[in-house]
């Protein structure tokens, strides 16, 4: 532990500050936030992405002049730290929340597709004779559900598991078609492999005080809506966001415009090779494609172009050797361990998760079928009921993209879980644009021809192990505590903070404030 030094003058503070260069690999949301925590301080620092775009999981794409979110689409509302930044960035006039119409659950056995009950958690009803609960579990689903109630309050012990404890208590069509649709959808897991004191916070202190699963729903809930209206907990998955007119993207140009603003480097098309130790602090290896010069104005046409692109091929790539103070490793999980190997040989002792790789293909159609939207702003899936897990009717959904739509719809088919590849993993971009039609017909319960189709983008993103994952706060904590033991070293990311932004911000805020205090007052 330091301590700053109370015989510290300001303008020691900003001379020191001013001589330490800090070099960020990774340009994604906690790349860029931890570059700006340093820059802003009056620190040299060098952010170095190795694809041509900013952002990670956050990524603007255009269908047909419509302008949207391929990732990340919003932000969870808990803590308010995200919003924070958001205005501190002069975003906040551009804040704004999903449109009401809940989300449907489609592939229920015997059913077929219904709206997702409200007023549970995680997809756990507080009242299992609700009429949207009991259509969906039917009426001997609900009675085992009702036994919950009725069950010895001693039998009850804490439980990790949330896919055990709900099938346990009441019964597998719960966990089945109720919760498992909303883990996978929201986490990617199965409900048995998800940790409930982390996925909700308090349901199992609440089961022993009540006495049942169902009652300490109905109990956390009314806990939340006493605290002034404030709710910690959502009626249907998705409902506790907000988003950004325009999209995310948005936010990923505000911070890279205020790292400009404040003198730091920002370079793309850059790849770092490695990092090692230094006598003075650390070199970092990075490889960039060559500049090729513009042929003259009077070289044109087509033999030319193909002489200065064949040049292009065979010239090799610029290395170069960046001196630094410290280093914030801020890529993927794979990338970053592999980095870090020989600077932090105590990584290769931590457990690495899994990190399946999934994919996001959004369709611009004209499909007037869905004006009306008939499933709500979204649609889960019981596991196994289809090859995709999720969709999201983006103009139903959001306004802004209603707006930018016009009368046409952009739905966005999500597929791939832990440990289960994407159905469209193996498919070219047409095949997979086609099966993700075909599955946004049948979970949206419409017709979609493939004249419909206007425009379409497939995403493949890697998937950090949510925080929820059962043993996975443990995985993280072992490997941040050996990056941590090594001075002048940092690592932010999903992999170490948990999915969504709302965790990689403030942690990768709290981990360049770590560094650059270090680095001030050692």
């Amino acid at each position: 532990m330091t301590s700053e030094p109370s015989s510290a003058e300001p303008s020691d503070l900003a001379a020191r500050a001013a001589e330490k260069h800090v070099v960020v690999i990774g340009g994604g949301i906690g790349g860029l936030v931890a570059a700006r925590e340093c820059a802003k301080v009056g620190m040299q620092v060098t952010l170095l992405e190795a694809t041509g775009e900013l952002g990670g999981a956050i990524r603007r794409i255009e269908l047909d002049g419509v302008v949207v979110d391929a990732g990340a689409e919003s932000y969870a509302t808990r803590g308010g730290l995200v919003r924070a930044l958001v205005e501190e960035l002069g975003l906040a006039d551009r804040i704004v929340t999903p449109r009401s119409g809940g989300a449907w659950l489609a592939g229920i056995p015997g059913v077929g597709a219904a709206p997702l009950p409200v007023g549970g958690i995680l997809g756990i009803p507080a009242n299992p004779f609700q009429d949207d609960v009991r259509r969906i579990l039917g009426w001997s689903g609900v009675w085992r559900a009702y036994l919950d109630r009725v069950r010895p309050p001693l039998t009850i012990g804490h439980q990790l598991s949330l896919g055990k404890l709900v099938s346990s208590r009441m019964g597998s069509k719960v966990r089945d078609r109720l919760v498992a649709p909303v883990t996978t959808g929201v986490y990617s897991a199965s409900p048995d492999d998800v940790d409930i004191d982390i996925a909700a916070p308090g349901l199992n202190a609440a089961l022993t005080r009540v006495g049942s699963l169902s009652g300490a729903v109905q109990s956390l809930r009314d806990d939340a809506a006493a605290k002034a209206g404030v709710a910690t907990v959502a009626k249907t998955p998705g409902a506790a966001v907000e988003g950004l007119s325009g999209g995310m993207s948005g936010l990923v140009d505000a911070l890279a415009d205020d790292l400009n603003r404040l003198g730091a480097e920002v370079r793309t098309g850059v790849r770092v090779r490695g990092i090692r130790k230094t006598a003075k602090g650390w070199d970092v290896e990075t490889e960039a494609a060559p500049e090729i010069a513009p042929a003259a104005a009077d070289e044109t046409g087509p033999l030319v172009a193909e002489l200065h692109a064949a040049e292009a091929v065979e010239v090799e790539p610029v290395i170069e050797e960046i001196e630094a103070d410290a280093v914030i490793v801020a890529t993927p999980e794979t990338a970053a361990r592999a980095l870090l190997s020989a600077a932090v040989p105590a990584l290769k002792n931590a457990e690495a998760a899994s990190s399946p790789e999934i994919e996001i293909v959004t369709l611009l159609l004209d499909a007037p079928a869905l004006d009306a939207a008939p499933r709500g702003t979204g649609v889960l899936t019981v596991p196994g009921s289809h090859t995709a897990k999720a969709l999201t009717h983006s103009t139903a959904k959001w306004a802004w993209v209603r707006e930018a739509a016009g009368r046409r719809h952009l739905v966005r088919v999500s597929f791939g879980a832990q440990g289960e590849p994407a159905a469209t993993a193996a498919l070219s971009d047409e095949a997979a644009a086609d099966l993700a039609r075909t599955e946004a017909a049948t979970m949206l319960g419409v017709a979609l021809a493939p004249e419909a189709v206007i425009a379409t983008h497939r995403g493949r993103f890697v998937q950090s192990q949510p925080a929820s994952i059962i043993g996975s706060g443990e995985r993280r904590a072992a490997a941040r505590d050996a990056v941590q033991a090594v001075p002048g070293i940092a690592a932010v990311g999903a992999w170490l903070a948990g999915t969504g932004l709302a965790q990689v911000i403030p942690d990768a805020r709290d981990e360049a404030d770590r560094l650059r205090r270090a680095l001030l007052w050692e």
